[in-house]
């Protein structure tokens, strides 16, 4: 588990702490002030690689630079390893472009799977990837990490070695087709999260393999939902349906694959899993925000029985924080939320306060809006509430009338308010009209 993240000069501002919880982290604020950064960081203080500097096809994930190149930029972590706890901080050496770094296998235990906004996904693995140590010089001994694009969660990660390919996972559409036709434990498996990730009331059963070109010989799995009960091939599946399907199998297959290797290894199987997952509503219908969350957390503790789960996820999503109410615990917990003010952007733990309707939230410290409404009902509505700090023109009270009119429906709480404001500036016969 990561317990703290600490940034000196890179990144959005000038510092950032994060103090981390044990269980579930949230990420909010707007595009552009770091949280996508801050998960990369948080990747490489587990893993020491970039995800960008293990597979060059990612459009994300690149190395961290200092803000300002004259001054030293520094990242500081700490986490529990296997035998004691871990306080390091690295520094950017401008010359080598990299971050210094402890040589030999990274400390962190446990299992990190990166769940990236744009359907791809990175996964480090103790049993399977770290490095060896001569000297002072780091030797690849096994890869530093697994990280897929988008479509090679579909169709399968490979390289070039030696002038042959060499595959290092077979891909969704390859490895569930064989577990249908196997229909062993691998195939109730995926069957069973499908289910969990499923918002309550939405089908989406396994359907059977079919074929959907002549020149594709592949297998294609099938869903079924309610309006396709034949089923659906999962290459035709909905952008939200596909980003819970690529979930779904790199939560199996990277467990699955830690579990062959631990014990063709001999070892314990980790006690340890963080999932980060950036933008974990991307894609999704209000219904599947409203239950991800849940549906996540049910699912690593299925998955992972016997190990500690720690999740760290960006959203811009009010259902998603809706959603955590009746979940969130302050003593395992977490909300960091980063803001602009002035020209520095700043990253707070902020309590969590239940704020009821998705409207609430929308208002909230989390997203800062000034009215859940549109952009013409809040310049309205500004107009209006701006009115009743003065004594306006009564022409000017009815323009203003007009705009909510426009933009406000007729069963708006802000007509009662609106309307006995009406009665005490409306012009007396006696009085001129202005």
């Amino acid at each position: 588990m990561l317990h703290t993240l600490r940034l000196k000069n890179v990144g959005p501002a000038p510092e950032l702490k994060l103090e981390l919880a044990s269980r579930m982290n949230l990420l909010t604020g707007d595009n552009g002030l770091g949280k996508s950064f801050l998960l990369d960081v948080v990747w490489w203080a587990l893993t020491r690689r970039w995800p960008q500097e293990i597979n060059p096809k990612l459009t994300s994930g690149y190395t961290a630079r200092p803000s300002d190149p004259k001054k030293a930029a520094t990242i500081r972590f700490s986490l529990q390893s296997k035998t004691k706890p871990i306080d390091y901080e690295s520094t950017y050496k401008a010359r080598e472009q990299a971050w210094s770094g402890k040589a030999g296998r990274p400390w962190n235990p446990g299992l990190v799977i990166y769940a990236h906004a744009d359907g791809g996904f990175s996964v480090w693995d103790p049993a399977r990837n770290y490095w060896k140590t001569k000297g002072n010089v780091d030797v690849q001994d096994r890869r530093p990490g697994y990280v897929f694009s988008p479509k090679e969660v579909w169709d399968g990660l490979q390289l070039e070695e030696d002038q042959r390919k060499v595959y290092l996972c077979n891909g969704l559409i390859v490895d569930w087709a064989a577990w249908i036709r196997e229909n062993g434990i691998d195939a109730e498996n995926f069957a069973d999260v499908l289910g969990l990730l499923a918002p309550p009331g939405e089908v989406l059963e396994v359907g059977p393999l079919t074929r959907i070109s002549l020149d594709d010989n592949r297998d294609i799995p099938t869903l079924r939902t309610a309006y396709a009960r034949e089923g659906v091939p999962v290459l035709y599946a909905s952008s939200g349906i596909r980003r819970a399907l690529g979930l779904a199998y790199m939560l199996l297959w990277s467990w699955r694959e830690h579990v062959l290797a631990a014990k063709t290894l001999g070892e314990q199987r980790t006690q340890q899993v963080v999932l980060l997952y950036d933008e974990i509503e991307s894609h999704l219908h209000p219904r599947w925000q409203r239950s991800i969350l849940r549906a996540l957390l049910g699912l690593m503790k299925v998955l992972h029985r016997q190990a500690s789960v720690q999740l760290i996820a960006a959203t811009h999503s009010p259902l998603v924080m809706a959603s955590a109410e009746p979940l969130f615990d302050a003593k395992k917990d977490a909300w960091f939320d980063l803001d602009l003010e002035g020209a520095e952007v700043k990253l707070r733990n902020r309590t969590f306060v239940r704020q009821g309707e998705v409207a609430s939230w929308l208002t909230s410290e989390a997203f800062d809006l000034k009215e859940a409404r549109s952009l013409e009902a809040e310049e309205a509505l500004t107009a209006a509430k701006a009115l009743s700090k003065g004594t306006p023109r009564w022409s000017d009270v009815q323009k203003v009338d007009h705009q909510l009119r426009d933009v406000l429906p007729d069963d708006d709480p802000f007509w009662l308010r609106w309307r006995h404001y009406l009665e005490q500036r409306r012009p007396r016969k006696s009085e001129p009209r202005r």
